[in-house]
Parts: C-alpha cells; structure tokens; sequence
C-alpha cells in the first residue's frame, strides 16, 4: 500500500503520459490465489471460458476483467464479460472465426459465443512521446488527443501492467487470471472494493479531460453500487460538465440508456442534478425543472423514473420512449402553452401548439442525447394520446382504445395524475372503461354526452312573435323558461 501511494502520488503530480509506463514498472501487483478470493469458474458464463482457454492455449496472456469481476467479488449477477490479452485484435480474429473488430478510437474484437458477445481488448499503455503528438492536423493512428486533452484515438499496446494503469477505476483494475485463477491487483481495487470507495487511477481532472464520459460512469457506478466517490475523484465532477458538450449525441445516448435504463435511474439522477451533469444531457428539461409549480414537473420525472426501476426489479419491460416522454414532457407543455398566448402563434390550438412544441423539443433534444426513431415515434404517439384521452363522447374512445399505443399513453396518463395534474376523474373513467363490457361502455358514453349537454346551462329562452310581429323573448311573453 506504501508503494501504491507513492505510484498515486506520482500520477498525481504531473499529467505527462510517460510516468503512467515508469509507475506500471515500479508498481508491484498484489496477487490473490485462488483460495483467498471468491471468484470461481462456476460464475463465469461459458463463452467467457471458451475465450479465455483458446487465447491461453494459442499462447496468449488472458485475463477476465472489469465489470465482470467487480461484480462477482461484490456477490452481483455479472451482466457480461470482458476479456484483456496481450494478442492484438488481428491475432484474436485468427482464433476465432465468429469474431468482428470495432471502433477505431478504440480498437476491440467481438467475439460471438452463442448468444453471447464477448469483449475482448489488447492491453493498453500510456503514449509515448512519439505517440503523443497533439497537433491534430498530423494524423496519428495509435494515439491523438485534441487541444483539451481528449482522447480521440487509444491503440498503443503494452503489458498487462501498463494496462492496469490505463484503466478507469480502480475497482475496474482487477484482473483474474486464467493461468492459475489468481486475482491480480495493481491499483488497491480490492481496497477500495471492500471499502465501498470509487476513486479514479491517476490525476482525476486529467482522466476526466481524456475522455468526459468517465464523469458519468462515476455517477452511474455509485448509484448501481451505492459506492461513495473518493473526494479526489468528486471535486473535478461540479466544474467539468461542460466537457460532455462536446461528445457525440449518439454516444451520449448510449450513456443514457446506461444511466436510467440499469435499475438505479432514481439515484442516478439525483447525483446527475448534484453534480450539475444533468442539465448537460436534458437542458431543456434541467431549465423546466428550474421553474418548477408545485412540485411538477419534478415529480412527474422521479415518478417515471421510480416506475422504471420498479418495472426492471420485476423482470418487465421497459423502453426508451416512455423514458424520454416523460423526461420531456414538462419543458413541451410550457414551449406549447408559450407558442399559444405569445406572438403570431396566439391561434394555435392546444393540439396544434402540442404538436408543434413537440417538433422543437425532440429537434433540440437530439443534438444532445440521439434518439433513434423506433423510439422517437413511439414517444411523440404518447404525447399526442395525452389530448385524444381526453375525449371522451360518441365514437372516440372505442377508437382510442384500439390505438396500438393505448396502453402507454393510459399508464403516462396516471403518471401525470400522480404527479400532481388534476385528472384523476378521467384517469377513473379510462380505467374503468377498459374493463367494461361493450353495452356498459356505451353506457359511460351516454352518460359522459348527457352530462355534457347538462353542463351548458339552462336551455336558450324561447322566443315569440307579438301581434306586432316583432320577437320578444319569453320572459316578456309571460312564459316560463322552465
């Protein structure tokens, strides 16, 4: 541990790329045999297996690292597997024919086991001078970063070692090998593991400036495991949000999904808002949440969002569009209701202004957070459901209630009315609509137009001619308007 704050230290000091190389030489992992740790192959799926025994017998170093063996270590059902070698992704496509190679910021082989996708990446080290050319009009194929310290290329390859210290966390530096089934630790993973502690390896303003997504993982993983952020590692997270303004929307989309999609979406999100990174991938729902009446529409977002995790812990389904319908609902009302009563917009109708608001919204919303259009549409149908379930005389609710989206929009419905909207009344009738038989449906129709009609008021005064022939209501005539 003298040793590995020494290593810290150094790292800390200075952001040269080089010190990653010397402290990787002059750090000692600490080895875990196989008796003293929990990891056993029986937790490890067969894919993973088959990749790491064929890399090994061809000759190769493999580990299992990652998520997969901070889960296994913390007693979690591992999503999936990663595997480190020391082959380059050239040599992993030869021994295995199901393998695809990807990404060229970062330079991965797929391997295809089954129905399982198996990650397997070569070592990484820190560029060497060479490497680290940062002229950005000089092309570089193994290592670039731009004027901001972004990493947009990542392929220099080294030992494990160096790999260890290229990694993120250090509870994501723990490697278990297949060779002998030791777990290997360079960084105090298993530490910081036991610890409940998340701390970022080397200096975490730098690692966060490589690549600013880190500052979402680090969210992420401490909500998912109810880890604390090292102090270190938490300081840089409130001044550097603005850096997640220049990742691509497709990525940022991907994170997203991660962040709220996980089972943890509640946690998430209130350290999102903490640490200011939220209004980063929602500005126009963060501005929303900023003029907030009576609790909406920040209810309306922790509702969805606690619906969510609720919906993931039972095993059920759960989808993007419903996700993001909710996310963006609030800043859509407030843009519909100002296109209605400001301007040349002041005609509109509430579901021309709705429709219209919608339009705006999802164009600004994605260039920052993608949302592909299988899920989009889906979304925007939700939104425009909110105004037809509202009608609810003659023919329209036996169509409504055909719509393939009924369902959706219903549960959105009963979101908004426990979050504070004042429809609960036509939540009841939907409700109890949808499980009437077909002569008492038309009953609640009837009674729903009668009403209706009631509602007018007294009926108009009936009116007549005198002798003169001139109209006279019925009150001058003497008649009763009863």
């Amino acid at each position: 541990m003298i040793l590995y704050s020494f290593c810290w230290s150094l790292l800390k000091q200075t952001r040269k790329p080089s010190l990653y190389k010397a402290v990787a030489i002059i750090s000692i992992p600490k080895i875990i045999p196989r008796a003293e740790h929990t990891i056993s192959r029986s937790n490890i799926s067969e894919g993973a297996l088959k990749v790491l025994y064929r890399l090994k017998n061809a000759g190769y170093q493999a580990y299992l690292v990652g998520g997969g063996v901070r889960d296994v270590l913390l007693g979690r059902e591992p999503k999936d597997f990663d595997v480190a070698t020391n082959a380059l992704p050239e040599q992993v496509r030869e021994q295995f024919r199901n393998c695809h190679l990807i990404g060229r910021r970062f330079r991965l082989a797929h391997v295809r086991v089954g129905a399982d996708i198996i990650e397997v990446a070569t070592f990484r080290a820190a560029p060497s001078a060479d490497d680290a050319d940062q002229n950005t009009d000089k092309k570089n194929d193994l290592h670039r970063t731009d004027k901001d310290g972004r990493i947009m290329r990542d392929n220099v390859y080294g030992s494990v070692e160096e790999d260890a210290w290229r990694r993120d966390f250090t509870i994501n530096a723990l490697y278990y090998n297949i060779d002998d089934f030791s777990l290997v630790d360079y960084t105090s993973g298993l530490e910081d593991l036991n610890a409940g502690r998340l701390r970022l390896i080397g200096d975490p303003e730098q690692r966060y400036r490589e690549d600013p997504v880190r500052m979402l993982r680090a969210v992420r993983f401490a909500a998912k495991l109810g880890f604390r952020i090292d102090a270190d590692s938490e300081a840089p997270l409130f001044k550097l949000g603005y850096l997640l303004d220049d990742i691509s929307s497709a990525r940022l989309y991907d994170e997203t999904i991660k962040l709220f999609m996980g089972g943890y979406a509640v946690q998430t999100f209130e350290l999102l808002r903490h640490y200011g990174l939220f209004g980063h991938l929602f500005p126009y729902t963060e501005a929303d949440l900023a003029h907030e009446e009576s609790h909406f529409p920040l209810m309306l977002v922790s509702r969805a969002l606690t619906n969510t995790d609720a919906r993931i812990a039972a095993g059920k389904t759960t989808t993007p569009a419903f996700l993001y319908a909710a996310l963006l609902w609030g800043a859509m009302r407030t843009l519909a209701h100002e296109m209605q009563v400001q301007g040349t917009n002041a005609h509109m109708s509430e579901g021309e202004a709705l429709q219209e608001a919608g339009n705006v919204i999802v164009a600004r919303q994605v260039q920052r957070t993608a949302l592909p259009k299988r899920f989009s549409l889906p979304m925007r149908e939700i939104w425009n459901l909110q105004l037809r379930l509202t009608q609810i005389t003659g023919k329209r609710p036996f169509v409504t209630l055909t719509h393939p989206r009924f369902r959706a929009a219903y549960d959105f419905m009963l979101l908004r009315a426990e979050a504070g909207e004042e429809i609960q009344e036509l939540c009841d009738w939907w409700t109890r609509f949808q499980i009437a038989e077909g002569d008492e449906q038309q009953g609640m129709v009837n009674v729903v137009r009668t009403g209706a009609a009631a509602s007018t008021g007294k009926k108009r005064a009936r009116r007549s001619r005198s002798k003169s022939g001139k109209a006279v209501s019925a009150s001058q005539s003497g008649d009763s308007v009863e």
